[in-house]
């Protein structure tokens, strides 16, 4: 399995915890439910690294790594959303965007090519990361760059929609 796709694996077992942490009635469950994020951003980040440096990267992990990512993205946001933190349009963005990655990259996987991650996608996760972070400091601050995260979300969006289409035409023309 290797330990990169182990940090995946963790990362998903890690959303749960968030939510569950998210909606308890401790003290102080919202730092400790964006600790929770943080530390799944930083297996993603790791299991990234891990596997690019020792050349460990699997068709599981291409696939399971991005669905680790935008499920912890998605709860995250779900949960904000439901305790009138953040509003409701950014979470059915952001849905709608994931859905429609995982459709036409569904697609040009079925066709045996995978579409890695691109500047603009993690751009996007950074921000979003960002905003969580500033969420808990600042709600007022967080929710204006959690807008600025959305938008570099549906600027990801274009440019892997352009590149799956790319990918499709090359693979059309053969």
């Amino acid at each position: 399995m290797g330990i990169p796709n182990i940090l995946t694996l963790l990362r998903i077992f890690l959303t749960p915890l968030y939510a569950i942490v998210f909606f308890s009635n401790s003290k102080y469950n919202l730092y400790y439910a964006t600790l929770i994020f943080f530390i799944a951003g930083i297996t993603d980040v790791l299991d990234g690294t891990i596997a690019r440096k020792y050349n460990i990267i699997t068709k599981w992990g291409t696939f399971f790594d991005p669905f680790a990512d935008k499920l912890m993205l998605l709860t995250a946001l779900s949960c904000l959303t439901a305790a009138h933190i953040i509003p409701v349009w950014i979470i059915i963005t952001i849905a709608i965007k994931e859905i429609l990655l995982v459709i036409s990259g569904y697609t040009v996987f079925r066709k045996g090519t995978l579409i890695p991650s691109n500047k603009f996608g993690k751009a996007a996760s950074a921000l979003f990361s960002v905003s969580m972070l500033i969420l808990v400091l600042n709600q007022k601050l967080g929710i204006y760059i959690m807008y600025i995260s959305v938008l570099a979300a549906i600027v990801a969006l274009f440019s892997y929609l352009k590149t799956i289409f790319q990918k499709l035409n090359q693979l059309n023309k053969q």
